[in-house]
C-alpha cells in the first residue's frame, strides 16, 4: 500500500474491537500509520507488541496507560510506547488516535 497520496474518504473505517474503529492510511514494511475512532467508554485494553508506537490525539479525551503510569491526554497531545511495553487506553470523549507503528503491523494487514 505505498501510495503517495492518500485521500481519508476512500478508506473506510473497519471495526476494531468493542466501539472502536480503524482506517490503515499508509504502510510499508518499516512504517504504518493508522486513524483509531474510539466511542466514548471504549477500551483499547492495555497489550504489548513488538512493534515501536508514536500516537498523536487528533481530538477527544483518553487516559493513557504505560506500564503502570495513567495520564489523561486531550487533542494535540502524544504517547509513545517502546517495543514491548504494556500500554493501553480509555476513550474520555469520543476521539481518534493516529497511531504510528515501525515496523508495520501485518496483523492490520490481515483485517483490512
Amino acid at each position: 500500500m505505498e501510495k503517495s497520496f492518500i485521500p481519508d474518504n476512500q478508506i473506510a473505517w473497519m471495526p476494531a474491537s468493542g466501539n472502536t474503529f480503524r482506517k490503515v492510511t499508509g504502510y510499508n514494511d518499516q512504517l504504518m500509520m493508522v486513524k483509531v475512532k474510539f466511542l466514548q467508554g471504549s477500551v483499547g485494553a492495555v497489550h504489548e507488541h513488538p512493534h515501536s508506537q508514536a500516537s498523536f490525539v487528533a481530538s477527544g479525551k483518553f487516559e493513557v496507560q504505560i506500564k503502570d503510569e495513567k495520564k489523561v491526554l486531550e487533542a494535540g497531545d502524544c504517547f509513545f510506547a517502546a517495543p514491548n511495553v504494556p500500554h493501553g487506553v480509555v476513550c474520555l470523549e469520543e476521539g481518534v488516535v493516529v497511531d504510528v507503528f515501525s515496523p508495520m503491523r501485518q496483523d492490520f494487514v490481515s483485517k483490512e
